[in-house]
């Protein structure tokens, strides 16, 4: 059954989730705001299991405590070497129903994803706020041809199974499909919050090692590469990226002098 949600807010929003009896939702750590006294609250480094309750099942004896546990470190393992939190917190409604509040880390936008078994979603690191406990979370390491062509490899958060997925972003969000563009758009890469599969996604080089190529990666604000999103399907972008904000404040404090150059020969002070 779908999420009983509603985002709230402008410029931070929040997400108030109304939980039915004996139905589960669980967030990253950090991402928890508030919730009813009715509502248990257990923090786990396992992930959900996919069967409706958030519990992870063990079976089998001393063998399936053992595979739960080397199943529980590997995971908590790939989140680590990916960024992420490395513990879940889980929400369970006991007595009717019951109330919980999530939020993202950045002012900005949050969406409800509905998955519904067909095709997974994939979305930036830290992008993941909430779901419910029938949706299966997950790294994503977007390397190969990607991470060659890019000098760069990237880490994504994947959701799979059936059931809502919440996400969060900065600044204002943006819906679109590269099929309504010629079949493929190129953005800065800290634009993208999240597509779906299907979506080919990769990074190129801005230009060439030539003259118009170094003025674009020197003075045009962007690096040296720009993402590319490719196919037929659902992306978002942000209007903000965390680079942008982080060198805002900087600027403010007065701890960065980049001066003409956009980025790539800043000075950061600390």
């Amino acid at each position: 059954m779908t999420l009983q949600q509603e985002i709230v807010g402008n410029a931070m929003q929040m997400a108030v989730v109304n939980l039915r009896l004996g139905q589960t939702v669980y967030c990253e750590a950090g991402k928890f705001l508030f919730k009813t006294t009715n509502v248990t609250m257990e923090t786990r480094l396992s992930g959900p299991s996919g069967g409706g309750g958030g519990q992870q099942g063990g079976g089998g004896g001393m063998g399936g405590m053992l595979r739960q546990a080397v199943g529980t470190a590997m995971q908590a393992g790939q989140r680590a070497l990916a960024g992420e939190s490395l513990a879940f917190q889980y929400f369970t409604s006991t007595g009717g129903e019951g109330t919980v509040g999530f939020a993202g880390v950045l002012p900005g936008e949050m969406r409800a994803l509905e998955l519904d078994g067909t095709r997974a979603w994939f979305a930036e690191k830290d992008a993941f706020v909430a779901a419910e406990s029938t949706v299966q979370f997950g790294i994503a390491f977007q390397g190969g041809r990607t991470g060659r062509s890019g000098g760069e490899g990237f880490v994504l958060e994947k959701f799979t199974g059936h059931g809502t997925v919440i996400i969060a972003g900065a600044g204002n969000f943006i819906d679109l499909n590269p099929a309504d563009f010629g079949g493929r758009v190129e953005v800065d890469t800290g634009c993208v919050v999240a597509f779906e599969e299907g979506i080919r996604y990769g990074v190129q080089r801005i230009g060439g090692l030539n003259r118009q190529g170094l003025m674009n990666a020197v003075f045009g604000g962007e690096g040296l590469s720009l993402a590319t999103l490719e196919g037929d399907g659902r992306v978002i972008l942000q209007s903000l990226t965390i680079e942008s904000l982080a060198n805002a404040l900087r600027k403010a404090q007065g701890g960065d002098k980049q001066g003409p150059t956009g980025g790539l020969f800043s000075t950061r002070e600390g």
